[in-house]
């Protein structure tokens, strides 16, 4: 297994020797969708090449190199679902919340790590190693978690599209007209990687400049106070905050941990050329990648910060009459938005800028359309990406680039758009909380980028956003007040927690955990894959020297078991 004359191959992944150690050919399809002489084509056309400098311990030339497949992922961070939590959070809690964005940032960024850290040191993203992990059955279960998730969240980029696009015109491009422009971004994505990886990497970095542009425009004219700022961010408390506050907060955590997120990072690592067989230039991707990384999510986390401190400093405490008066103040014709009592403000991504406009002038509201319809361009086509990597990876999918695009994005386009033509704009952005509920419910999908190191404190990091975001969900459940909806989601729950125990189980396992294993026989039976094929490109020295350096979850295997 560690040495043979020809290329070695398994199920369907076939190294070169031209490129033995930084790619792997994507699986043969079991389900064919293409013909057998259409090429197949995927993000990984091209691969960015590394720059040689062996003497520095650090590159900037190297960063740049690296520099592209962070920014991507972070897009998520700064999806239209993220920004709505923002606001609602400092409308409803003012600055009292933005140490729990920090902590979720944070996690987000340790989870991201894992997951860069996956794709490096095997080669293959998340939901390949997946597809050979686990059994036929819990495959589809996690591929379909996993797909819900992408499907609830394009679905919140779409409407906050269509959101922008009636904003901009004042409302002369109605809602189903906003989704059908958006599905232009499916024929934009099939061409635009065709210019090149790096300028496609680069225009994604002029959306997230949009966005900083424009949230941080907000910001510096609402000129929120940098006191309770700074202490909202890091000192953790919640003084007076109750039940609604509170709900919000778990709002917060499962707006920025997203499952399908972790299965993107694992896969766009990949687009650099890395020699998988040189320790050195492993350890070197692995630091590069978790800088760029962090920088890029320190980006991310300001423009989410610039759009909780507008809203907590201009709108906290406001009421439903106050808004009402400014608004007919400047003759807005969003008026009746807004009804005449001293209940509390109640935003959303459509509320949030005609309050804005109302309180700050047209120029206000302009801007923060232009925010929301780059963060939404940029992610509805980040989300694309997804889409197509879970496919492939969990089905071995191999189909031509036009169908698996136009799939991916039919999925959440369809549906919304029949929303949008039977439903006003109100009941579109009310779609985000369900929307929320159900990318919560898919977190534990997240289970299989446990790393060894992490046996413990990422299992704890896991179970505890699990459990924060079923919190969420009964919550939500909860404000039904449906018996019927009460039974169903209480089954749907002890379901999820048992097949989430049975990845935690079955990842331990893999992790060297031999107590959780009835027999080695059993365990080989349970997974019906042999571990050793992932790294078998490299010597037994070697080999045994990544597995106890890297220590990838899902892939490792006793050190006595790999020299024998």
């Amino acid at each position: 297994l560690l040495s043979s004359e020809e290329p070695p191959q398994e199920n369907g992944i076939i190294q070169t020797t031209q490129d033995q150690h930084s790619s792997i050919s994507p699986p043969s399809s079991t389900v064919s969708g293409a013909p057998d002489d259409e090429p197949f084509s995927t993000y990984f056309e091209e691969k960015v090449p590394i720059p040689e400098d062996v003497t520095q311990m650090f590159s900037l030339r190297k960063l740049w190199a690296f520099t592209g497949p962070g920014f991507l992922m972070s897009i998520a961070y700064l999806d239209p679902g993220n920004i709505e939590s923002d606001l609602q959070s400092g409308a409803k809690a003012g600055f009292k919340l933005l140490w729990v964005l920090l902590g979720a940032t944070i996690i987000g960024l340790l989870l991201q790590r894992l997951a860069a850290r996956l794709g490096v040191v095997t080669g293959m993203h998340l939901a390949e190693v997946c597809n050979r992990q686990y059994p036929t059955v819990p495959r589809i279960i996690l591929w379909l978690m996993v797909e819900l998730a992408i499907i609830g969240s394009d679905m919140q980029e779409v409407i906050g599209c269509a959101i922008a696009f009636n904003l901009l015109s004042v409302g002369r491009i109605p809602l189903w007209g906003g989704v059908l422009i958006t599905i232009i971004d499916t024929f934009v994505f099939l061409f635009l990687d065709k210019y090149g990886l790096r300028k496609l990497e680069a225009f994604f970095g002029f959306l997230i400049t949009i966005m900083a542009v424009s949230f941080g425009y907000e910001y510096v004219m609402v000129r929120p106070d940098q006191g309770e700022l700074l202490k909202g961010m890091f000192l953790p408390h919640c003084e007076g905050c109750g039940p609604a506050q509170m709900e919000q907060a778990v709002g917060i955590v499962g707006a920025v941990i997203m499952p399908h997120n972790i299965y993107l990072h694992s896969a766009l690592v990949k687009s650099r050329s890395i020699d998988r067989g040189n320790k050195k230039e492993v350890k070197e991707a692995n630091k590069y990648y978790f800088i760029e990384s962090t920088i890029a999510l320190f980006i991310s986390f300001l423009i989410n910060v610039f759009v909780v401190a507008v809203f907590a400093e201009a709108f906290y405490e406001k009421t439903n009459i106050e808004v009402n008066a400014m608004c007919n103040a400047s003759d807005s014709p969003h008026t009746d938005l807004f009804p005449l009592d001293n209940s509390r403000l109640q935003v959303d991504i459509y509320k949030g800028g005609v309050v804005l406009g109302c309180f700050f002038g047209p120029v206000a509201l302009y801007i923060w359309a232009i925010g929301i319809l780059a963060a939404g361009q940029s992610s509805t086509m980040t989300g694309t990406y997804s889409g197509q990597f879970v496919m492939e990876g969990f089905l071995n999918l191999r189909w031509s680039r036009f169908a698996r695009v136009l799939l991916t994005r039919s999925i959440a386009i369809f549906p919304t758009l029949l929303v949008a033509v039977f439903q006003d704009v109100q009941h579109l952005t009310g779609m985000n909380d369900f929307l929320n509920v159900l990318q919560s419910m898919q977190v534990g999908a997240i289970v299989p980028v446990l790393l060894r190191v992490w046996k413990i404190g990422g299992g704890v990091v896991i179970l505890v956003v699990c459990a924060i975001n079923m919190h969420f969900v009964v919550v939500y459940v909860t404000s039904l007040s449906s018996v019927a909806l009460y039974v169903l989601a209480g089954f749907l729950c002890i379901a999820y927690l048992c097949f989430v125990g049975y990845l935690v189980w079955h990842c331990l396992i893999a992790l060297g955990v031999s107590c959780l294993d009835v027999s080695c026989l059993a365990s080989r039976m349970l997974t019906g894959h042999n571990d050793i094929y992932l790294l078998k490109d490299m010597d037994s020295d070697t080999m045994v020297e990544r597995l106890e350096e890297e220590h990838v979850g899902g892939v490792v295997i006793n050190s006595d078991t790999v020299r024998s």
